[in-house]
This record gives structure tokens, sequence and C-alpha cells, in this order.
């Protein structure tokens, strides 16, 4: 019995024993046979290192775009349209139409139903200064005024520059008085001095505006005063200023802020006019940059209006905004809006 005994436990103690070196034993056959080391770690520790791993992160849905910006999809191949992450919000503007275009690729930044329809009002007179710029040679040949105009512009209430029917005036003085105090007689003088008539320079400007890209636009005046068939859009008015700041003479009005005419026989002191843009602005600064030059407009239909250049980190934009509530009583809101949207690309660039 106790030879039994004796022989269970020397039994278990071999088993014991084979269990705890069986790694040792199978190593050594491995190094006899001329095997690669076994690396394949403990279930135990696989277990640990699957638990401890995190699942794969869901794939969230990619956000709506909202309906303002709707119209990016359809922005031409040459002008572009904003990368989602580079596009600013138009949400929050007093403006119903609004785009911003870095000017020199043509990106779109920003695009508020920009192919919706417009009145431009006198932004307008941005196609009637670059037209009488490129048609007159001369720009310091005098023009007279033509004094049939003045009864007519005056029944429609149009904003003036200050000269006087039959004044010999320089067209480059004539030019200023159309872009700073958006003097409806200087315009209609460029526009006469051009084409012979208001109607025959309207004709010029849709040609204008055909060569250039301008799909959605019709003009039938040089001053923007409303008439149900002179409209635009947002769209085509960027094409057209980044066009027209090309032009040295015209980029210079553009970017004025006063300036002082040559003195006529009615206005032997000559005029000084100011721009409607700048009157406005308490400053021309915004966070890293400022706003250069602009041009404003308002007519009943159109509501406020603005064209407006700016400049940030050495880069410049446009930025048309149009239909925004208000007049000349009221908050410039059309100037509002510019500070709103050049404050945002002073952060986001």
């Amino acid at each position: 019995m106790k030879f039994r005994l004796l022989t269970l436990i020397v039994i278990l103690v071999l088993v014991v024993s084979a269990v705890r070196h069986k790694a040792e034993w199978i190593g050594a056959a491995d190094r006899l046979l001329g095997h690669p080391p076994r690396t394949e770690a403990p279930a135990s520790a696989n277990m640990a290192e699957r638990a401890t791993t995190p699942p794969p992160a869901e794939i969230a849905p990619a956000e709506s775009v909202p309906a303002d910006h709707a119209s990016s999809d359809v922005a031409s191949a040459d002008s572009g349209s904003a990368d989602a992450d580079e596009n600013l919000a138009a949400n929050g503007l007093y403006s119903a139409n609004a785009i911003l275009v870095r000017l020199d690729d043509g990106k779109i930044l920003m695009d508020k139903r920009i192919d919706e329809r417009v009145y431009p009002a006198s932004l307008t007179k941005i196609m009637t200064s670059i037209l009488a710029i490129e048609n007159i040679p001369d720009l310091q040949a005098k023009i007279e005024l033509d004094p049939d105009m003045f009864k007519r512009l005056q029944e429609q209430n149009a904003s003036m520059a200050g000269y006087l029917p039959g004044e010999r005036v320089r067209a480059i003085d004539l030019l200023y008085g159309t872009m700073l105090p958006s003097g409806a007689d200087a315009s209609v003088g460029l526009a006469t001095r051009v084409a012979g008539s208001e109607r025959k320079f309207a004709a010029l400007m849709n040609k204008k505006a055909k060569a250039l890209g301008m799909k959605h636009s019709h003009f039938t005046n040089a001053t923007g005063l409303h008439d149900p068939d002179h409209y635009t859009t947002v769209r085509d008015l960027s094409v057209l200023l980044r066009y027209a700041l090309q032009n040295e003479t015209f980029r210079k009005l553009f970017t004025t802020s006063r300036y002082s005419a040559a003195p006529t026989k009615q206005h032997p002191d000559g005029i000084t006019f100011s721009s409607t843009m700048f009157k406005e602005l308490s400053t021309a600064r915004f966070e890293g940059g400022e706003i250069e030059g602009g041009k404003t407009g308002y007519t009943d239909k159109a509501g406020l209006c603005l064209a407006s250049l700016g400049r940030k980190d050495g880069r410049e934009y446009i930025l048309i905004t149009t239909g925004a509530k208000g007049n000349h009583k009221t908050e410039a809101y059309h100037i509002a809006d510019a500070m709103a949207v050049y404050g945002e690309l002073g952060k986001a660039l």
C-alpha cells in the first residue's frame, strides 16, 4: 500500500514538473531541430490587448449645405467656388444678396443668392465709368453738359454731382463726380460723350456685359435709376468689378475718398467730392486688413447696395451686397454688412 502511494506521489511530481518545464523542453527541441523561436503571446495577454484597443470611430454624416449656399454649386469654372471649410457664413446679413470673391484668382469665399436677379442702383456706375475710361482717349478733354438732361434727372430725384446745365467739365472730373458722390449729371454727361445718347450708351453697356460673361444682366441707362429692364446679379457685378479693377484709372477712382475737381466758369473754385462709402465708415480697418475702396447704391426697389474692395494679408477681396432694407435716413446696413463680412474674413484667414 505504501509502495503504491509512493508511486502515485512520484507520478504527480513528474507531471507537475513536466507542465512547468514544457516551454523549456519545447524551446530545447526547437533549437535542436533548427526551428525559429516561437513568439505567440499567451492567450490572456492577447485578450488584454484587445480589451484596451478602442473600437473604430463611427463616420459622421456630412453636414447638409445651407440653402443660401446652393448657388455656389453652379459657379463657373473660371470664377470658382469656395471649399466648404473656407466658405464664410452669410447668415445674419441685412443684405438679401451677397458675394465675396478673392480678387487674384476669382475664388468665391461667401455667397448668398448670387444668381438671383437684382436691381443694381448706382452700382451701375461701375460699368458707366469703365466704359467711359476705355472710350474717351483724352480724359483731360472737356465735355459740355447737355442742359436737357438736368430737368429729367431732377424729376427722377437722381443724386447729382453738382454741375450746371451747359457747364464744360473735364472727363476725369466727371468720372470722379460719377464714382464718389454718385452724380447722375456726371454719368449721363460721360454716356452722351461716348455714344451720343444715353440710350445708345446702354447698348454699349449690354455689349460689354456680354463680352465679360455677365450672363444675367441688362442695362437701360448709365445711372442705375430704376427700370424693370435694368437688372443684374451680384455674381455678374463681381465679374464686372474684378475686370474694372485691372484698369489703373478706375482703381484710383474706386479707392479715392475725396477729390477736388478743376475750376470751371460756373465753379471757379471747382467742386470737392467725397465718397459716399467712406463718409459712412467710422473706420476702414478690420482685423488684419482694411477696406480700400467702394461704391454705394440705393433706390426704393434695389435697397441699400455696396460694392467694395478689401485687403487682408497682402491679398485683395471683392464684396458685393444688394437688397439691404433701409434708406439714406436709416442705419447704413450695407456698410454694417461689409464690416461684418470683412471682420469674419480677418478671423478666418
